[in-house]
């Protein structure tokens, strides 16, 4: 998985845990794509400082999805949400195959 997906995904997990600036400055950096420089301009800090931040809640991060897993056993549950519509697929009765389909989307929705 890409580095930056992957802290994109656990930010989405973990972001709750963070500081509000902790999370800012992440969500800048790696959903907004800002430069180092363009997150620390309106914060008035340096970019150095911006990319310390950067480091250092990211080890948080990893650190919560080590002990937790939580944003693992999201992606294996997408994967089984994925793999019974594609089974669901081959089911000839239209009906029981439009409920798995449905149920299968409740459930995605839930994550």
């Amino acid at each position: 998985m890409a580095k930056e997906l992957q802290f994109v995904m656990l930010l989405d997990c973990y972001g709750d845990l963070l500081t509000q600036h902790q999370r800012n400055v992440m969500e800048l950096y790696y959903c907004e794509d800002l430069s180092l420089a363009e997150i620390g301009q309106p914060l008035g800090i340096t970019r150095q400082a911006v990319r310390a931040m950067i480091k250092r809640t990211e080890a948080i991060l990893l650190n919560y999805e080590e002990k937790l897993r939580f944003a693992e056993k999201l992606a294996m549950l997408r994967e089984c949400f994925d793999s019974i519509s594609q089974t669901a697929e081959k089911i000839p009765d239209q009906e029981l195959r439009r409920i798995i389909n449905e149920q299968t989307e409740k459930g995605r929705e839930l994550l």
